[in-house]
């Protein structure tokens, strides 16, 4: 129970709701037991009256008690139909504050892990499946939300009808209160034993859960791969295996619940059989009535359900422990990248690494070795190199995916750690190299970065400008629905150059101070890359810029370049005084110039 102490916060914060539902329970709990306490009355008194009548009473003073019998019971049945009507409204009370607040807490919890996801850095994403993820705010939020709302209402309620119904038997019957209640400590033994193999089994479950959702989810984001290699029917066969595994944990866990309704049953049949024996042997003393033994019949019966559910309540408490177990692990996670200042700045635009050095956290691969370089406010550095020579990392380290592992980095003379992390990221356009597009319009790709405070003609006008610099208006205009068309899933509807540009457009859209250009023109023609780099010039005009590339005419425009490989700068300078070095900056592009030609003839 340790890891539900988690939610702890939330049932204080919705105190008032829960309190409301105790004092509901405990109310249609009196009505509950009332009834018994009727029947004993009615029987006992019906009892006496025949016991009257064959005692020689006249014939009208045996129409007279017939008649007042047959009246007190009418009345006694009036007041059972009145206390169940009352009952079952604060019943009907009951489920809406106890459940209602199940849901309010259940909505508080997937914002807080949805709210903590986004905090955490990219390092953590690349340790975990998004399967898993989603799995955790979905289906292990789900069964926390069965304990906070079902199993804290049943509880409740069968701790408040066990004593009511033991204080009103001790108060009948000593002797057949003990006796009647005696199978309970078995009962109690049952769940204590069985609780810990429920659990395990529970985190099985989760477990596999978090598999199978993986696995759908990679199968079909990778669709396309899986079609070209015609391995649908190879991948139906892994999906059949997980399943399977997952219905033998599932079916399982069903065993050992399937183990305690019977077991409820058979202990709460045992309490009656003793309390019509033990029953009749003190109603032959003289020290019960018959009205008794139906009164303590009807309370056995009382508790039959909530004495059952008992164990399906220990289940979903244990499912939730496990699933909230899950949570935690993820919610404690601490991000490794913070701010020291969260004050809002105005960036200026300059950029400095100084003996930077990078190492991925996970992999251990040594992206970055002592690299050093300065960007003035408004200038543009190029970054060409082969792949894996640490191109893409320089990008992440200045919009702080990754913290650098030894050096520092400086934007604006203040080290990069200090400066607030939205605002360095909301002065900054990134278009990554692997460009991701959400499944929306077009125009709402585009526009993802502007603020709210846009109105709708400006909206659309930033829009279309944003386009246009990105060479990509004239495409959608030739759509049906023009920026209005509803692209799939990371941009499936669009070709590889479609989706780069729309990607630059939404980075150059909220015109940043930092621009980010992370191998952006790779798949569009010599041609469009042209027109893109011209409309360009005028956007990055006073922004400080970063163009990373493995094509030289991605970068020889720009107003300093340096060349890397294996995470060391091997050359730097702009394009004439690399191009006079005849080094590697050189070599490349004369061999890219050369497949130019090649490809044209």
């Amino acid at each position: 129970m340790k890891s539900l102490q988690h939610l702890n916060k939330y049932f204080l914060k919705y105190k008032w709701h829960l309190v409301l539902g105790v004092i509901f329970v405990v109310a249609q709990n009196f009505g509950a037991i009332y009834p018994a306490q009727v029947v004993r009355k009615s029987l006992d008194e019906v009892i006496d009256t025949m016991k009257k009548i064959d005692s020689g009473y006249s014939l009208s003073a045996k129409n007279e008690l017939v008649t007042a019998i047959t009246h007190q019971v009418f009345l006694f049945l009036l007041i059972m139909i009145g206390v169940a009507i009352l009952r079952g409204i604060l019943m009907f009370l009951m489920r809406q504050t106890i459940i209602v607040m199940s849901r309010r807490i259940e909505f508080d919890l997937k914002n807080e892990i949805y709210h903590h996801y986004q905090s955490l850095s990219l390092s953590f994403y690349r340790r975990n499946n998004t399967g898993d993820l989603m799995n955790r705010i979905s289906e292990d939020v789900g069964r926390v939300r069965m304990y906070i709302g079902p199993a804290v209402m049943y509880t409740i309620n069968l701790a408040v009808l066990f004593i009511l119904i033991i204080i009103s038997m001790l108060q009948v019957n000593t002797t057949l209160t003990l006796y009647v209640l005696a199978p309970l400590p078995l009962l109690s033994v049952s769940i204590y034993y069985v609780s810990d193999l429920m659990n395990r089994k529970s985190e099985e479950v989760q477990v596999q859960q978090s598999a199978l959702s993986t696995y759908v989810q990679e199968a079909f984001s990778g669709i396309r791969i899986l079609k070209s290699f015609v391995r649908e029917e190879a991948s139906t066969k892994e999906f059949v295996k997980e399943s399977l595994d997952y219905q033998e944990k599932n079916m399982s866990l069903v065993k050992v619940n399937s183990f305690f309704y019977p077991l409820m049953l058979l202990l709460v049949g045992l309490s009656t059989l003793l309390t019509v024996y033990i029953g009749g042997r003190e109603v032959i003393a003289g020290r019960a009535t018959t009205g008794n033994i139906a009164e303590f019949i009807i309370y056995v019966n009382i508790l039959t359900w909530p004495v059952a559910s008992l164990g399906w309540v220990t289940s979903i408490i244990q499912r939730a422990a496990a699933s909230q177990e899950r949570i935690n692990e993820f919610l404690h996670t601490v991000t490794d990248i913070s701010s020291t200042h969260e004050e809002e700045k105005e960036l200026n635009g300059k950029i400095e690494f100084r003996n930077v050095s990078f190492k991925y956290p996970d992999s251990g691969i040594q992206a970055l070795d002592n690299v050093s370089f300065v960007v003035e406010p408004g200038k543009s550095l190029a970054i060409l190199g082969k792949t894996g020579s640490g191109k893409s990392t320089i990008a992440n380290l200045i919009g702080r995916m990754y913290d650098a592992s030894d050096g520092s980095i400086w934007v604006d003379d203040q080290n990069i750690r200090q400066l607030s992390l939205s605002s360095l990221r909301r002065q900054t356009g990134y278009v990554p190299q692997d460009v991701f597009l959400f499944s929306d319009t077009i125009a709402n790709n585009i526009a993802f970065g502007l603020t709210d405070s846009s109105s709708p003609a400006e909206r659309k006008s930033l829009i279309e400008q944003a386009a246009k610099d990105a060479v990509i208006h004239d495409n959608i205009r030739s759509f049906p629905k023009s920026y209005e068309t509803f692209i799939g899933e990371r941009g499936i509807t669009l070709s590889g150059g479609q989706k780069q540009r729309v990607s630059i457009a939404r980075a150059i859209i909220k015109k940043p101070k930092i621009l980010l250009f992370d191998d952006c023109l790779s798949a569009v023609d010599t041609h469009t890359e042209e027109q893109i780099l011209n409309n360009l010039k005028g956007i990055m005009f006073g922004r400080t810029s970063i163009i990373i590339s493995h094509r030289v005419s991605s970068v020889k425009h720009a107003d300093q370049i340096i060349v890397l490989d294996n995470g060391r700068i091997v050359e730097q300078g702009n394009h004439h005084s690399l191009m006079d070095k005849k080094g590697m900056y050189s070599e490349l592009y004369e061999k890219q110039l050369l497949e130019e030609e090649e490809a044209e003839q």
